[in-house]
């Protein structure tokens, strides 16, 4: 019989006939029964309560004794079906990957409880389904940034469709620094809050930089004081100890700005001398920062994220282009390298600067808090 000649009434007046025959212990017969009912069940323009809870029933129970191959090729046919039964679908979402994938990443009919239901419980490979659903709820990607490997973190980090809590998004961002293949998909996140793309800055490559400065540019100014003042809330992280002669120089440096002698060539003066505490002192109160960023730009030689400082005060290139060839000094190419940057530091937008400053002085805020 097909799905031709079976009408509505026909199907619901068989109700002794289909629980019967799926009881029945030939798989051949079995396999069959189900092929009618899916094709009746989408045969079908309309159906009765009655008729819907047939399908449940007798769907699931087929379902639970077929191969693999049969519950995957069901679980591909009911995934997109807005209608499909839900006791079928709830079924096969906690199947084994094979078959529940299709209705994981596409099936309407599962709810958040369900899908809370299958990330707490199943294996990666469940939760990335889950992580490419067009839509992801916070409840559920608070459980998959939790529960989830980095390659699960990933999937997640780059569905635009998945929102993330605050808390959520800090972990990730947390566990994407250490990971960099998990750079991108962080950075380019287009949901990420702003203070912690700019968390990322420091330990992305130099594409993903310049992504990260044309976003600060873009940014409206309502939104970028709120993204500040979020960024304020967090705790700040363990910087590391000040060298010895810290107390020394800051003496030195405030003495110099009392007789208004801190100028940018006296910055560079600190540099050749071998001054270089005195010079990071000097740096970060010219760009109003915290000391332990100004020493992880110069002594990590990162010369672009020094550009961004220097552009944001307002240096002259020919400036920041000595504290290059000093902080490089006999790195190889230091001259060509030289010559890369002075083109960065002629491109690169002084308001851009500025608004990425204002991130990396949070840091600072912070620490005086604490």
């Amino acid at each position: 019989m097909t799905d031709a000649t079976i009408s509505p009434y026909e199907t619901e007046s068989r109700l002794p006939d289909l629980i019967l025959l799926a009881q029945e212990t030939s798989s051949e017969k079995r396999r069959a029964l189900l092929r009618e009912l899916t094709e009746h069940f989408f045969g079908s323009a309309q159906r009765s309560d009655g008729e819907d809870a047939l399908y449940d029933t007798v769907l699931s129970d087929l379902t639970a004794e077929m191969e693999t191959a049969v519950r995957a090729e069901l679980s591909a046919r009911f995934a997109g079906a807005p209608d499909a039964p839900r006791g079928l679908i709830r079924r096969l979402a906690n199947d084994e990957f094979a078959v529940a994938d299709a209705v994981l990443r596409n099936s309407p009919v599962l709810t958040d409880d369900d899908l809370l239901g299958v990330v707490r419980s199943r294996g990666q490979d469940h939760l990335r389904a889950v992580s490419g659903r067009l839509s992801v709820s916070e409840a559920v990607s608070d459980v998959i940034v939790e529960r989830g490997d980095d390659e699960t973190l990933g999937t997640l980090l780059r569905n635009d469709g998945a929102r993330l809590s605050r808390a959520a998004s800090e972990t990730a961002v947390e566990r994407a620094k250490v990971n960099p293949a998990l750079h991108a998909a962080a950075v380019e996140r287009a949901a990420l809050p702003a203070d912690l793309l700019n968390d990322m800055y420091f330990v992305v490559e130099a594409r993903l930089r310049q992504r990260i400065l044309e976003q600060n540019a873009a940014m409206d100014p309502d939104l970028l004081e709120s993204a500040l003042a979020a960024g304020r809330t967090r705790i700040a992280t363990e910087d590391g100890s000040l060298p010895a002669d810290y107390s020394e120089s800051l003496a030195y440096v405030e003495e110099l700005r009392a007789a208004q002698q801190l100028t940018p060539t006296m910055l560079a003066r600190f540099l050749r001398s071998g001054s270089r505490t005195s010079f990071l002192i000097a740096l970060a109160q010219l760009a109003d920062m915290d000391f332990h960023t100004a020493s992880q730009i110069v002594e990590r030689r990162e010369i672009d994220a020094l550009a961004v400082v220097c552009k944001a005060a307002d240096l002259d290139r020919a400036l920041f282009l000595t504290f290059v060839v000093v902080i490089l000094g006999s790195e190889e190419n230091a001259l060509g390298k030289a010559h890369l940057y002075a083109r960065l530091y002629a491109e690169l937008q002084r308001d851009a600067a500025q608004r990425t400053l204002r991130f990396w002085r949070m840091r600072r805020s912070n620490v005086a808090a604490a």
